[in-house]
């Protein structure tokens, strides 16, 4: 009921993204939203919303969720046959392109794969739902994941996602994050902009004061 306003007051509290978390009750045992309300968010905010597909047939639905809005359409490499024809139409369709691995995957699937795209987003739980604890455990993963950017001398975004907050920011920042998804830390707080300011401030602190 009161969507547009919360984002309203993210972006006025230094918001640079939204996350939309789309789940099709398939790939992971939660159902979310589609098109209609990405269309009704592109409307209530300027910042980019950067549309996380976790769902089994990414490739029907990319054109709907460019056409309502999404600038950063992101696919799990677990659900795409090709995955590189998958990004390859996400740029033809004039959004970025972004790859998601979930915990069981290892970073090795992404051998190859940053001349492709924009944007890989490790998560850091299980995906399906939210308010979950961070697994420790993803922080190899994220260093290895920036090690192959790295090498590839493409200016490629480092997403995380699950168990986001003033406690856990820093350590994944550290690792070689640059983009951090936090709803539970975010929308279920008592302040959102306190919770903001939070986050940036855990992540600055391990980032020079730059974040």
């Amino acid at each position: 009921m009161r969507l547009g306003e919360q984002l309203k007051e993210a972006e006025e509290s230094g918001a640079d993204w939204f996350h939309v978390d789309v789940m099709d009750g398939h790939f992971v045992p939660n159902i979310s939203i589609g098109p209609p309300v990405i269309r009704s968010l592109r409307a209530a905010t300027s910042r980019p919303l950067d549309v996380h597909l976790m769902i089994t047939d990414p490739d029907r639905y990319l054109q709907a969720f460019r056409e309502a809005g999404a600038d950063v359409i992101t696919v799990h490499q677990e659900t795409c046959p090709d995955l590189r024809r998958t990004l390859g139409r996400i740029h033809e369709l004039g959004a970025k392109a972004g790859i998601s691995i979930k915990p069981g995957t290892p970073a090795s699937v992404l051998d190859g794969m940053m001349p492709f795209a924009d944007l890989v987003l490790i998560m850091t739980v299980n995906p399906g739902f939210g308010g979950q604890a961070f697994i420790p455990g993803m922080i190899p993963k994220i260093e290895a994941v920036r090690a192959m950017i790295r090498a590839s001398k493409r200016a490629v975004h480092l997403e995380v996602d699950g168990g986001i907050d003033r406690t856990t920011a820093g350590a994944v920042v550290a690792a070689g994050a640059d983009v951090l998804v936090a709803g539970t830390a975010v929308f279920r707080a008592r302040s959102i902009p306190q919770a903001v300011r939070e986050l940036r401030d855990a992540a600055r602190e391990h980032r020079g004061g730059t974040a």
